[in-house]
């Protein structure tokens, strides 16, 4: 059954769809004024929310604890910096066949799922081992 959503929320759904990475609660906010579409921000954080319980809409949070919503349209692996923050998708899941085993064992409905590495990238590893050697 296909559960009625306000028009808060069909017009995050649209805004999302148009977005090709995650994009805080803010900014949905702010692009949605831009659209001559506002609602208040308290408005955006209970429809985001209402998405994810309905599996539509999924929540990441940052290195720096900022969270950002996407469509639950396939599971987000990635590499985190902890320095910079930059973030690399990671396009294998090895975490797919547990997923599985998890839904049938528990029977329980998973939506997405996400993985996520925190560590150094490539350019902070050289700036921390630039920064050692000089101390």
């Amino acid at each position: 059954m296909k559960a009625l959503r306000t028009r808060s929320q069909e017009r995050i759904l649209n805004l999302l769809k148009t977005t090709k990475q995650g994009t805080s609660a803010q900014d949905i906010y702010v692009e949605l004024r831009n659209r001559n579409q506002s609602m208040g921000l308290a408005t955006v954080y209970r429809s985001l929310e209402a998405l994810k319980l309905e599996g539509l809409v999924q929540m990441r949070t940052l290195a720096n604890g900022e969270a950002v919503y996407s469509l639950a349209q396939q599971d987000k692996h990635h590499l985190t910096c902890l320095q910079c923050g930059m973030s690399i998708p990671v396009n294998q899941c090895p975490a797919h066949a547990l997923e599985l085993e998890l839904q049938a064992t528990h029977k329980f409905k998973i939506f997405y799922h996400t993985l996520e590495f925190f560590g150094l990238c490539t350019q902070c590893q050289l700036a921390h081992t630039a920064e050692a050697s000089h101390s």
